[in-house]
């Protein structure tokens, strides 16, 4: 009775002081059960847990988990982590009184989140507003499986990566069409079909260029590593198939593969490279490739004029290290300079905007600390290295970024937009002088916010997780 009257309440108040219903909000336990009961492992949760799996317990809704849901598999994922370093082992951080606590809160989530799901397409219902700018949203797509990449077409079409590995090409009356002989990937973990960016002169050429997770197999185990491929399009399949890039350091772990992709103004590509969780081997190491930010002729290629280009023993591709997993990559419409941003581990997540040969300082210096709560750095800055242009604590997850300048939205015009996974939102970011003066947190609770992009047409759209759909920021006059 407790928790439906508690829900009840939530229900009623989110009405009251809103006006619409967020997009599939999932709360805590903590908010729909006992607090007294909870209270203590919501705190939990979120100083160690929500880094990565969200403030909610969304992220464990799924009937596919690896390890089991029980109190033994539980107890054992979060004692001695899991897949070679994805998940954190948390023994020596937590007691055994702490982990009994977090895993009474995670079933509880299990079998009890029908009771404060919403529905979808309550979140359509309704105006948000940013000061005095007024705005709705127009669904485009859904259905989709983790959107990642986006990339407008010249007829007002879309093409849509989803992180299993397929390539959707959504018509303009909103069809779905799956694309055929696309790259064959590697979906665990982080891994699978990321990033996707169109040729400058597409319409000349037709280059598509796709990012994704490649794979072999070796002892009797899988390796992985990142790679970017370019093809056209042509009845709805894929052809022309020329792999331009293949980080040569494949390794078994399953995660920070990137991978943003994105031309400069004189044609050439930019390819982030994560540093697959080896934080302590790749960043800093130039005869590797991950950690890493890469440029490359629009053919695969090496610029002559890249920072270490001839110099022997380096990656010539290289044009900038010292990075952890940089997820948005973006040129800026008036400097034509490259601005990134990258995920740090407990805080510590980045701005940064790039200078030919610089060293970002991963894992030298950061503003995050170990997921466990140890400290591996007590260093924000060192002379050889470059500052974040911005940085955030707690860790938002940043995923997909892009300036506007449409004067579709005057209010946001010169401005930058970045999406978070953690906290699901879209996260504006005012700029003045360069620098970011002030943040404004737009479409809270809209879901993991996996890109954002300024159309062609004007129009802002957005890739959400969970279940996957993209949306149109639509102006109200």
């Amino acid at each position: 009775m407790r928790i439906m009257m508690s829900f009840i309440t939530i229900i009623f108040f989110l009405i009251l002081f809103s006006g619409i219903l967020p997009n599939r909000v999932i709360a805590s336990p903590s908010q729909i059960g006992p607090d007294s009961t909870y209270a203590d492992a919501d705190k939990l949760y979120r100083q160690y847990c929500a880094g990565c799996h969200g403030t909610d317990v969304r992220a464990f809704i799924s009937p596919g988990w690896k390890y089991g849901t029980d109190k033994a598999s539980i107890r054992t994922s979060i004692d001695e982590g899991r897949g070679n370093g994805a998940m954190p082992a948390f023994g020596d951080a937590l007691t055994t009184e702490q982990v009994d606590q977090l895993i009474d809160y995670l079933q509880y989530g299990f079998q009890n989140f029908q009771k404060y799901e919403f529905e979808d397409e309550a979140f359509t219902h309704g105006t948000f507003e940013s000061g005095s700018f007024k705005f709705i949203l127009e669904k485009v797509a859904s259905g989709l499986e983790i959107p990642w990449g986006m990339a407008f077409l010249p007829d007002g079409s879309m093409l849509i990566t989803e992180k299993k590995g397929t390539l959707i090409h959504l018509t303009k009356d909103g069809t779905k069409i799956k694309i055929r002989n696309v790259p064959v990937v590697i979906s665990r973990g982080q891994g699978g079909m990321l990033d996707m960016e169109l040729h400058p002169d597409y319409t000349e050429n037709g280059w598509i260029y796709l990012s994704y997770s490649a794979f072999r197999e070796e002892r009797g185990d899988v390796l992985s590593t990142t790679a970017v491929s370019r093809y056209r399009l042509q009845d709805d399949e894929l052809v022309d198939e020329e792999l331009i890039f293949e980080a040569q350091d494949y390794a078994f772990t399953r995660h920070h593969y990137g991978c943003r992709l994105e031309f400069d103004r004189n044609g050439y590509l930019y390819i982030s490279i994560g540093d697959r969780g080896a934080r302590d081997l790749n960043p800093q190491d130039l005869k590797r490739y991950p950690g890493k930010i890469h440029r490359l002729n629009d053919d695969g290629t090496i610029p002559q004029d890249n920072p270490f280009y001839g110099q022997e023993g380096i990656v010539q591709s290289i044009y900038t290290y010292g990075h952890r997993n940089t997820q948005g990559m973006v040129l800026h419409p008036q400097t034509g300079d490259m601005w990134t941003h990258e995920h740090g581990p407990r805080g510590g997540d980045e701005i940064n905007v790039l200078q030919a040969g610089a060293n970002y300082g991963w894992p030298v210096v950061s503003y995050g600390i170990n997921y466990d709560g140890t400290v591996f750095t007590d260093l924000t800055e060192k002379e050889g290295m470059e500052n974040p242009l911005h940085y955030w604590v707690p860790s938002i997850a940043p995923c997909g970024m892009d300036f506007v300048t449409s004067d579709r939205y005057p209010a946001w015009k010169g401005h930058l937009l970045v999406g978070s996974l953690r906290f699901s939102y879209l996260n504006l970011c005012y700029l003045e002088n360069g620098q970011v003066a002030s943040e404004e947190i737009l479409l809270k609770n809209i879901g993991r916010l996996r890109n954002v992009k300024e159309g062609p047409d004007g129009y802002i759209y957005v890739a959400v997780e969970g279940p996957g759909r993209i949306y149109k920021l639509v102006p109200v006059q």
